[in-house]
């Protein structure tokens, strides 16, 4: 059974970074757990959690709510940044 928090990391309007965790976490099991094959894995995850806590901290200085956008809005996010 899932813990609460694991589910919350799970979901996807609570995780921005889902797909980046997960494959980080299949390159780790590809390779041995030898981290100097998933260099890219884990800064595109880095880059992505640094993204979007910057967004999240913005929406909290506005009054925004949520602070983290949903799984839709981010979509939208990001194609309106190309």
């Amino acid at each position: 059974r899932m813990s609460s928090r694991a589910k919350k990391l799970r979901d996807h309007d609570i995780n921005p970074c889902l797909a980046e965790t997960d494959a980080t976490t299949k390159c780790m099991d590809d390779n041995n757990y030898n981290k100097d094959m998933c260099t890219d894995y884990f800064l595109k995850y880095k880059n992505c959690r640094k993204f979007w806590h910057g967004i999240m901290m913005q929406r909290k200085r506005n009054g925004v709510k949520p602070e983290m956008p949903s799984a839709e809005e981010r979509k939208k996010i990001l194609e309106s940044m190309g």
